[in-house]
């Protein structure tokens, strides 16, 4: 890295914007790897049979919001006509990252795209079927997430901070996405588990009689939850150190 600022000087560069993109790009791969930590957790608190699943689920997870966010999601979310004044609802342009120079930047919200819609994975476990999962993240990211991020962190949107005439005042602060990221996974994780229920067999048995007790489904790897944890720990500090 240093050798490349030393060649950004030497040609006349401004070696700051490189090295504020080198760390965008860099905290971009600490957050993206907070998806194999979400993988690991999640592996290690289901049961054995149903690993290969959960580890299915947070590929399509990735995969998923790649695609929304590449072609509407950011769009929404970043995307206001030029010299805009006013407040809008979402953003119109910049689709597909069509006119999109900052490339960096898109990594970076993509990969916040993809841990809002991981959270959501353990929620689901052991009881929602793949299609529908994939239906899910590619909805929540391009659809749902963008339309949170643009009233928040976007300089038009509803209760953005950074508009000509913030919402009562300050606007809704959010530095590095506890409301926007982690607010929006947890409300959909709740909603999703109504719609769901409970696993089969835990409040009841295999003929539909109520149980006295609940059915435990202990996790079956304690290595792999710890694990999951310190690599999510890790990765934050690309979550908070990044949005700085």
């Amino acid at each position: 890295m240093i050798n490349c600022v030393v060649n950004h000087m030497e040609k006349g560069e401004d070696p700051l914007e490189f090295m504020v993109q080198y760390f965008v790009v860099f905290s971009s791969a600490l957050v993206f790897l907070m998806q194999a930590g979400f993988a690991m957790l999640v592996a290690g608190s289901v049961q054995l049979k149903n690993v290969g699943n959960s580890m299915l689920k947070n590929l399509l997870d990735a995969c998923g919001a790649s695609i929304a966010f590449y072609t509407v999601g950011f769009a929404i979310a970043f995307g206001d006509p030029e010299n805009t004044t006013g407040k809008t609802f979402v953003g119109s342009r910049n689709f597909c990252l069509i006119g999109v120079e900052d490339l960096g930047f898109w990594l970076f919200q993509y990969t916040f795209s993809a841990a809002s819609a991981t959270i959501v994975a353990g929620t689901l476990a052991e009881r929602c079927q793949m299609a529908a999962y994939l239906c899910y993240s590619v909805v929540l990211v391009g659809f749902v997430y963008p339309v949170i991020v643009h009233a928040i962190w976007s300089n038009n949107g509803l209760l953005s901070p950074y508009s000509s005439d913030p919402f009562l005042g300050p606007g809704v602060i959010d530095f590095a996405g506890s409301g926007v990221v982690h607010l929006c996974g947890g409300i959909t994780a709740l909603f999703a588990t109504v719609i769901l229920g409970p696993r089969k067999g835990r409040f009841h048995d295999e003929e539909g009689r109520p149980r006295d007790t609940p059915k435990e489904f202990p996790g079956h790897s304690i290595a792999l939850q710890m694990l999951g944890c310190f690599i999510l720990w890790f990765g934050w500090y690309g979550f908070n150190v990044g949005s700085a």
